[in-house]
């Protein structure tokens, strides 16, 4: 019997359960996770206009990992031993055949005033924060912007400020008080989305002029105050700021002998097999993967490389070699609350299609098909 031990609860982690109980059936798996739950946070950004509650996306994983035979053990990893197959854990540590880690990485947090912003990617909480707060607000300025990891070009995630932006901008029409705002949007990229392909930036800047949403573009972020976003092109008023910083690797990473990327997550091939470390894979946003410049940190692309982990570390425990790609693949629907815009990238391909009712009510399909396999 294969003991095969899983670090983290998100998009990979669970695809990466799936997967394996379903090659093999009596493989003793092991999710290591402080709770036994996942978070849906692509429907974070509908908590601001109320389009869902908190708890609506809160899913108690007990029935699904008791139907798949997958033991949870709660607790935080706190580092790894020989060579992965002891997780250190701030419980008792947990040995293992095969390590797969999809824990995420973590947002940094570093520019001076970034206390004064909220991540909305910081999950739920954040997401009502931002609910509240503009609830509390009759006018003012609502500054939302992204920025990445400058030695990391790919751990970034631009996709989710788009919504926010668009959203919260749709929910102030509907409300009757968008006259009473105004909304910034600002980057250090002069393109912004530029990983979705050239259509998509003509697209999305398109979009916000038509909403009269102002830019702030390729200007270096300098940090923030209580009510300002400074940057190297100025300073600009903003009564409420969203910022999602740039991607790294977890604390816990410093406790391995895990190799990392410069911009520090762990370092893998196209296999997600984890350099230099036999049985042990990464998935998600942890991992530094080769590829284009515009592969996705986001849900999709976390699970593809979740699916490939899986088979790879299997044929490694049969002794053969590992030889399954992970496909590169973005695909997402920019949701503004009541349409959306249909974006798709590979090597081969980059369809982008206008904003339609129809993809704002795919997307709500989506969530409820994909939700409905942990219910």
């Amino acid at each position: 019997m294969k003991r095969i031990s899983i670090i983290g609860s998100g998009f990979a982690g669970l695809a990466a359960a799936r997967n394996l109980r379903q090659a093999e059936p009596k493989a003793e798996i092991t999710l290591i996770a402080p709770k036994a739950e996942f978070t849906y946070l692509p429907g974070t950004i509908w908590i601001p206009p109320k389009l869902r509650e908190p708890d609506e996306l809160k899913i108690r994983l007990d029935k699904f990992l008791h139907r798949m035979k997958i033991e949870h053990y709660p607790a935080s990893v706190t580092g790894l031993e020989d060579g992965g197959r002891t997780v250190i854990t701030d419980r008792d540590p947990i040995t293992n055949e095969g390590l797969i880690i999809c824990c995420g990485g973590r947002f940094i947090k570093k520019l001076p005033g970034i206390e004064h912003t909220i991540t909305p990617c910081d999950g739920i909480p954040a997401a009502t924060m931002i609910r509240d707060r503009i609830a509390q607000m009759h006018s003012g300025t609502i500054a939302m912007g992204f920025s990445g990891n400058p030695k990391e070009p790919s751990a970034m995630r631009g996709g989710p400020m788009f919504e926010f932006l668009f959203g919260i901008d749709r929910m102030l029409q509907l409300d009757g008080r968008r006259k009473n705002f105004k909304l910034v949007f600002f980057t250090p990229a002069p393109s912004p989305g530029n990983r979705l392909g050239p259509k998509a930036v003509a697209g999305l800047l398109t979009e916000m002029h038509k909403r009269g949403i102002e830019t702030h573009l390729g200007h270096k972020i300098k940090g923030f105050t209580e009510n300002s976003v400074q940057t190297e092109g100025g300073e600009f008023e903003s009564h409420l700021t969203l910022f999602m910083p740039g991607i790294t690797g977890n604390e816990w990473f410093d406790n391995t002998d895990l190799p990392r990327s410069e911009g520090g997550l762990i370092r893998a091939d196209q296999e997600c097999r984890v350099e230099g470390m036999e049985r042990v894979y990464v998935a998600g946003d942890a991992g530094s993967f080769p590829g284009p410049d515009w592969m996705p940190k986001q849900a999709h692309m976390a699970e593809l490389q979740a699916e490939a982990a899986v088979t790879n570390l299997l044929s490694e425990l049969r002794g053969e070699e590992p030889k399954k790609q992970f496909r590169v693949e973005l695909v997402c629907i920019v949701d503004a609350l009541s349409s959306g815009m249909l974006v798709a990238r590979t090597p081969k391909y980059n369809l982008v299609l206008p904003n339609m009712r129809l993809f704002h009510w795919l997307k709500r399909l989506f969530e409820w098909w994909y939700l409905r396999r942990y219910r």
